[in-house]
């Protein structure tokens, strides 16, 4: 018996050190293709930089392109459910789960990423924590902001009457109406070939979504806010892990994830995934001859007025889930402010 419990002592010691030993794999999943800027830009770094820093100890699997099934509005559930364990997903797309921190998607607020996303990431912290429960936020970020992308050339509202336009969101959907166009809302991954079947006009998508769509290549119309300005609208997007994965992680693992998250990550994703490439995927439209071009400020004005019902009716809808909509509005704006440059 001695000897017995003497080898079932080793073999439970031997297991214990390869337990210890044991490599974390961290299954990521979003919906954009793996030569996707924002995959290529921040996904991957990310994951080489939490390889590195915990001495190959934890890795990432990256699967993009929705490789391990579902849709990208059930992105937020698998991530919650533990079916992988982390995601980059825009939360927006399971409509009415989201409602404080969709409020950054509302029209003409933001007007760089960098901005958006440390506004964001403060936000979130402070108001809207209870919408992420068995989530835990590692960053988040907006785009630099909408831009829309069409077949035919738009100057004025009266050009929008008649036109289908993509939408990516609700609030997206809701200025899209405002503005007198029909919205049609879809994921980024069925764009381009909407557009080459007529289905939609158009597509509001920032630049970062342009060369794995090849948008470029089917419209010759391109037009963006004035520079330096809030854009037409924007989404929130989340890099999220699910909360009992992350609370399993060793002292020394979860040290290695909370050093590569919040503000300072959010402002880098923002930076880095977004305003970073503004010019030189915009210059991908210019070479293929497409108009790339800024609305009238005048004209900017007409849009900005007809879509004023868009911040009245997310206040009401913020007001009617026992928030203080006004309250979070300004909050928001306080904070884009405070992110100003």
């Amino acid at each position: 018996m001695i000897k017995l419990s003497i080898v079932l002592a080793t073999l439970l010691a031997g297991l214990n050190i390869s337990t210890a030993n044991a490599v974390v794999t961290l299954k990521v999943h979003h919906f954009l293709p793996a030569a996707s800027s924002f995959n290529v830009r921040v996904i991957q770094p990310w994951c080489e930089k939490i390889a590195k820093e915990s001495n190959g100890e934890m890795v990432c699997q990256i699967y993009p392109s929705m490789q391990l099934g579902g849709t990208p509005p059930q992105l937020v559930d698998q991530v919650k459910d533990g079916t992988v364990d982390i995601v980059w997903v825009i939360p927006t797309y399971a409509a009415g789960r989201f409602t404080k921190s969709e409020v950054f998607e509302l029209p003409f607020l933001t007007s760089s990423a960098k901005q958006g996303s440390q506004a964001l990431w403060e936000y979130v912290q402070k108001n809207a924590m209870d919408e992420y429960k068995g989530i835990k936020p590692l960053f988040m970020h907006t785009t630099e902001g909408y831009v829309l992308h069409s077949t035919k050339p738009v100057k004025t509202l009266e050009d929008l009457k008649g036109m289908k336009i993509r939408s990516a969101t609700r609030i997206n959907a809701k200025l899209i109406a405002s503005l007198g166009a029909t919205p049609v809302q879809m994921p980024l991954p069925n764009v381009s070939d909407s557009i080459s079947k007529g289905v939609i006009d158009a597509a509001m998508v920032p630049w970062e979504g342009v060369p794995a769509t090849k948008i470029h290549e089917i419209v010759k119309y391109h037009l963006d806010a004035p520079a330096g300005g809030p854009r037409f609208s924007n989404s929130i997007f989340l890099f999220g892990m699910n909360q009992a994965k992350y609370d399993s992680l060793t002292p020394a693992l979860k040290k290695v994830i909370d050093n590569n998250s919040g503000l300072a990550a959010s402002a880098w994703a923002g930076a880095t995934g977004f305003d970073a490439i503004v010019e030189p995927f915009s210059k991908m439209a210019k070479d293929r001859g497409n108009t790339v071009a800024t609305l009238a400020p005048a004209e900017l004005e007409r849009w900005k007025k007809a879509s004023d019902n868009v911040d009245d009716d997310w206040v009401k809808e913020a007001n009617g889930k026992g928030a203080d909509g006004a309250k979070l509005l300004e909050d928001a704006r306080a904070l884009l402010k405070k992110y100003e440059k």
